[in-house]
């Protein structure tokens, strides 16, 4: 399992359509699987499921990602899992590790980009 976490401004939706465009555009193989949206008061949440094969790893590999919104504030965590072939202990973790990695360049992209 890998994960990131990070704080930064911008606009929820904005941001949120931005990185799923990425993530399914990233893989040919990238499906969006599942997502849930709330808003509570002045506080927006959505999580999405995303799935990808990993060619390396030669198996399926799930990416878990809630964003959290107040205004222009975001909270955003990732984590993928899914990418060990081994029963009692996790071996080749890449597929996480490079899944995860086309989130932390976007996440990156996004924030010295973002204007608001």
């Amino acid at each position: 399992m890998a994960k990131c976490e990070y704080r930064l401004r911008g606009d929820f939706n904005g941001f949120l359509n931005a990185l799923n465009n990425e993530i399914l555009s990233g893989s040919i193989s990238a499906s969006l699987e599942d997502g849930s949206d709330i808003i509570l008061s002045d506080v927006q949440c959505a999580v999405r499921v995303y799935e990808r094969y990993s060619y390396i790893g030669g198996n399926r590999v799930s990416l878990n990602i809630t964003v959290v919104g107040r205004g222009n504030d975001l909270y955003v965590t990732a984590i993928t899992s899914g990418g060990s072939q081994a029963v009692f202990f996790k071996v080749n973790t890449f597929g996480e590790s490079a899944f995860l990695d086309k989130v932390i360049d976007f996440i990156e992209r996004y924030q010295r980009n973002y204007r608001g």
